[in-house]
């Protein structure tokens, strides 16, 4: 019985590793997509900034900071 213990031991181990690289995977693809995404909202916003907002000789920074009302 306690070679059955040991080789159902091993199986086990080789499961968990096998789910943690799976976990891995789709955790890194996960961020992958959400930064890709809160960049190109970023870029949009920053477009959006510059044409409609940002008075003439005007940064998008400084826009977006006169539009927050921060000084």
């Amino acid at each position: 019985m306690a070679k059955f213990a040991e080789v159902n031991e091993k199986i086990a181990e080789k499961v968990v590793e096998g789910y943690k690289k799976i976990e891995d995977g789709v955790v890194e693809g996960y961020k992958k997509i959400e930064n890709g995404a809160v960049e190109g909202f970023q870029k949009v916003n920053d477009k959006i900034i510059e044409k409609v907002f940002a008075k003439d000789g005007e940064t998008v920074e400084e826009a977006k900071k006169r539009l927050s009302g921060d000084k």
